[in-house]
């Protein structure tokens, strides 16, 4: 299973990762209806507490690793949408890194992390002493995880929001952080043109961790960006992404026509 998602979150899957995750968030979830207490103890049984092996050792994580069931386990017995929240991936931890080597980044300041997944850049932001940490996960069950992440890394639960906030009008973010989020070409241009209204209708900063994906190197956002920050990333990360070996922090440029 761990296989299957590394690959469609690199476009070489049956089916890009943001249409799966469409598709099971209905399918899945609507038949797998449980209370939020049995939900959290399916992610403990199935999840390990990892902070090695990362960017960010400082930061405690539920994650997939090869001990766990579903490491190698069907996909179609997982009852829940797929678990992209159970991977730490190398935009987010480049992303988190950042934050926790430049906290001024964050500090005192309201933040949203796109796409949180795991959560990690959200406790990082937090961690590092923002005022107002949102993170939004369209999947509910990323959203149980990072309620938990939190707590392992000794925070009060982080508001988390399930609604698709691409596309609807922008709030005050001072900063919005989205780590692994162009590995689909329609939805980067869809967070491009979102990102642009952030930006001109708020003045908000705009952060994006990735490791160098294809999907993100050939848009046309690659152009309004400024590198921040590059990471080489830990061998096992490597290894698990098949082939990826750095991740870097981008601030995004857009300047509008006065």
């Amino acid at each position: 299973m761990y296989r299957g998602i590394i690959l469609c979150f690199r476009g070489q899957g049956t089916l890009n990762a943001f249409q799966r995750g469409t598709c099971c968030l209905m399918r899945r979830y609507v038949r797998s209806v449980r209370s939020e207490d049995d939900i959290k103890n399916f992610i403990a049984d199935n999840t390990e507490i990892v902070s090695s092996q990362s960017l960010t050792p400082e930061i405690s994580l539920r994650l997939f690793t090869p001990t766990c069931r579903f490491w190698t386990e069907r996909p179609e017995l997982w009852p829940f949408p797929d678990p992209f929240w159970a991977i730490y991936w190398p935009g987010g931890q480049a992303l988190s890194r950042y934050l926790l080597n430049n906290p001024e980044v964050s500090g005192g300041r309201k933040v949203l992390d796109l796409g949180c997944g795991c959560g990690a850049s959200a406790i990082a932001a937090k961690l590092t002493g923002a005022s107002h940490v949102v993170a939004n996960d369209i999947d509910p069950i990323a959203a149980i995880a990072t309620k938990m992440n939190c707590e392992l890394n000794n925070l009060d639960p982080l508001p988390c929001v399930t609604d698709n906030m691409i596309s609807s009008k922008p709030d005050d973010w001072d900063l919005i952080l989205l780590g692994d989020m162009f590995y689909d070409e329609d939805l980067a241009d869809r967070l491009h043109k979102w990102l642009q209204t952030c930006i001109t209708t708020r003045g908000t900063q705009v952060l994006i961790g990735d490791p160098g994906r294809a999907q993100f190197e050939s848009h046309d956002i690659r152009k309004l960006l400024h590198k921040l920050a590059h990471f080489e990333l830990p061998d096992s990360v490597k290894e698990e992404n098949y082939g990826l070996t750095n991740s870097t922090v981008w601030c995004y440029n857009y300047k509008p026509d006065l």
